[in-house]
């Protein structure tokens, strides 16, 4: 027997320990070189392990252990053949012991070592496609037997989206179901059961990471509020031909961005990070975006925002987005950023004190839009209104430098033509 040890890879700089996620081949069953053999869930992506020889899987860690770079996961026994080309290779299975046999009758066989090859047209059924986690935590949600799915990802692999579209019609997939038009109700009624989950690596990261801001930084918020009037007209006027060129809608966040990185080429202190006793200055503009998911809050930047066009940063947003969601973002993609910008009013957020993203200095928070009484030239008019928030370090941002920063902001936003033309 030939046995090749997997071990856990380097992933990053930053990043000392991963979580196993889950399995994406059965213990015993018979793996490709490079073949994806299970998840690793780092505190900012989900990645693929692949198999480093062809042979049969024999598991080492467990699903939900936490593993330090350099831990063993897997062996992989070389020696083992490859199943005939078309037949499903099956788990190995233990032989029977003779006193077992003996107890039976002999009327069954020792199970055979090693893989199992069964031939086309066999009645054994193909294994059904693993969840990715989002879908996992879908289905459970749902009550849904995984296996009763059809996943459309690769080898069968069970998505979100797959997840999100299973039908529960079936009814409750516990032991007892009621007849249809049973008067007994499905659901207890006043329970008082608890449950207790693992948190996930993310989750834990992002925590620590929060708890690590508000001790260790001097966070103050500063706020302000924006009347969106001319936007909003000009989004209206401009909108459908902005989507006939570019294939995409303009959006809020767009806007904002380029605001904000307009200003923080004109304010260098408020896109600078605190780097022992030294600032650090960039002359660039890289904005993380925060994005929600299944998993918890990502914030991938996009770079270079001072250079690039609205539709430009409208479509980098939206990848990213894609990305984050169904959990394809690459280290690469999670790193850097120099300013943050979160919007809690697509949740219906009216005003909140957002945290910094270490080791940015600053993080602007967007709010929802609402139709608001305004004074203005002594009269009172019904405008849409958004209130805005930036939390800063005050070890790098003066006061003074913050409400700045907003009233810049704001009056870019106000009249939209300044930004269009840069000044």
């Amino acid at each position: 027997m030939s046995l090749v040890e997997m071990k856990v890879p380097a992933i990053g700089e930053s990043i000392n320990e991963v979580t196993l996620s889950q399995w994406l081949k059965k213990e015993g069953e018979y793996v490709k070189l490079d073949e994806p053999i299970c998840e690793f869930e780092s505190d900012k992506a989900t990645l693929e392990f692949p198999a480093e020889a062809a042979g049969t899987l024999q598991y080492v860690a467990a699903e939900g252990d936490d593993l330090e770079i350099g831990a063993l996961v897997a062996k992989i026994d070389t020696s083992a053949e490859a199943p005939p080309e078309g037949a499903i290779a099956l788990p190995q299975k233990e032989t029977a012991k003779p006193e077992e046999k003996e107890k039976k009758g002999g009327k069954e066989e020792a199970a055979t070592k090693g893989p199992i090859a069964l031939a086309q047209g066999s009645m054994q059924s193909t294994p059904t496609g693993h969840p990715s986690p989002a879908a996992k935590k879908i289905l459970a949600e749902k009550d849904i037997d995984p296996t009763t799915v059809k996943g459309t990802g690769k080898d069968g692999r069970i998505t979100k989206a797959d997840a999100m579209a299973a039908d529960t019609a079936g009814g409750p997939k516990g032991p007892i179901a009621l007849a249809p038009g049973s008067m007994q109700s499905t659901h207890a009624t006043h329970t008082r059961t608890t449950r207790r989950e693992k948190m996930s690596r993310m989750r834990r990261t992002i925590a620590a990471r929060l708890v690590s801001a508000k001790n260790t930084t001097a966070m103050l918020t500063t706020f302000n509020e924006v009347d969106l009037s001319n936007i909003m007209a000009m989004r209206k006027k401009y909108q459908e031909q902005f989507v006939e060129k570019y294939g995409i809608k303009l959006g809020f966040m767009s806007l904002f961005g380029k605001a904000c990185a307009q200003v923080l080429m004109e304010m260098p202190q408020v896109n600078a990070q605190l780097d022992g006793n030294e600032l650090l200055y960039h002359d660039y503009v890289d904005i993380s975006i925060a994005i929600s998911t299944d998993n918890g809050l990502v914030v991938p930047p996009v770079k270079n925002v001072e250079s690039l066009q609205f539709h430009e940063v409208e479509l980098a947003i939206k990848d990213l987005a894609k990305k984050a969601r169904d959990g394809s973002l690459t280290l690469e993609e999670m790193r850097g950023g120099t300013f943050t910008i979160t919007n809690g009013g697509i949740f219906g957020s009216m005003l909140s004190t957002p945290i910094l993203n270490e080791p940015q200095s600053a993080i602007l928070g967007m709010h929802n839009i609402i139709q608001r009484p305004v004074a203005i030239d002594g009269e009172v008019v019904i405008r849409p209104m958004m209130y805005i928030a930036l939390s800063y370090d005050h070890r790098v941002i003066d006061g003074s430098s913050s409400v700045t920063f907003l009233v810049k902001v704001k009056k870019l936003l106000e009249d939209p033509m300044l930004l269009m033309m840069g000044i």
